[in-house]
């Protein structure tokens, strides 16, 4: 007769509990048992009081050639009962796992998790070092173009300066033309009322010089004119004076 070490769980929902057992392996799960040898009560918070062993009867059915489930096999060996099952079952796995190891194959659900982990990690290792030069690039060509716009705001601004001086220099020269033009057309305007002043003077003046010169020619003419001749008195004529007289 084959016999196993089980676990039975009783107890209601959401409330488990478990009886460690001794069974005939072809007996079912809720069936007949051949002995009680502990309890596991997963909700007790004292580890002292969460398993209960009855270590005497599980080393006489171990030593009767009865076999642990695994779960039950981890719980003895977790509180120090060793057994042959558990030997060679380790060794199963080394093997298995050794010749997993050899055909680059995950053996487990632990080792899948740390290759999964370690996949993540590169993952994530490259992900960062990704967005860490991808940020670098980022920030170089930030200041390259912060750099370039500085440069064409300063070229800009010495290229507004010299319009400005230039604006101003042409303002100036425009300033100065329409001056000396505005000086030449006031001295045009003021040339020819000069120049009429001037005429009247010397027209003023020739009139007198010419007056003064004509004065004398004037009184030499007239000093220069005969006298009328004076006519002589005939008897005749005195005669007629005389009746004229009379």
């Amino acid at each position: 007769m084959a016999v196993k070490l089980r676990m039975t769980r009783i107890g209601r929902r959401h409330r488990p509990f478990f009886r460690i057992n001794a069974v005939e392996s072809r007996t079912p799960r809720d069936g007949r048992i051949l002995e009680k040898l502990g309890h596991y009560d997963p909700i007790e918070k004292d580890p002292a009081k969460q398993i209960v062993l009855n270590r005497e009867r599980i080393e006489y059915w171990l030593s009767k050639g009865a076999i642990p489930s695994d779960t039950v096999s981890q719980i003895l060996l977790r509180h120090g009962i060793k057994h042959k099952y558990a030997e060679q079952k380790a060794a199963r796995q080394a093997k298995a796992r050794a010749i997993a190891g050899a055909k680059g194959k995950l053996f487990n659900k632990a080792q899948r998790i740390a290759a999964q982990k370690q996949i993540d990690a590169a993952a994530e290792k490259i992900k960062t070092e990704s967005e860490t030069k991808t940020k670098e690039a980022e920030e170089k060509a930030k200041a390259e173009t912060e750099a370039k716009t500085k440069e064409v705001e300063v070229k800009a601004k010495a290229e507004a300066a010299v319009e400005k001086a230039k604006a101003e220099e042409d303002a100036k020269t425009k300033e100065a033309e329409e001056k000396t033009k505005a000086e030449e057309k006031a001295k045009a305007e003021e040339k020819p009322v000069i120049e009429t002043a001037q005429e009247k003077t010397e027209s003023k003046t020739e009139a007198v010089e010419e007056k003064t010169e004509a004065e004398p020619e004037a009184k030499a003419k007239a000093e220069k004119k005969p006298k009328a001749k004076t006519k002589k008195k005939t008897p005749s004529s005195e005669e007629t004076d005389k009746s004229d007289e009379n």
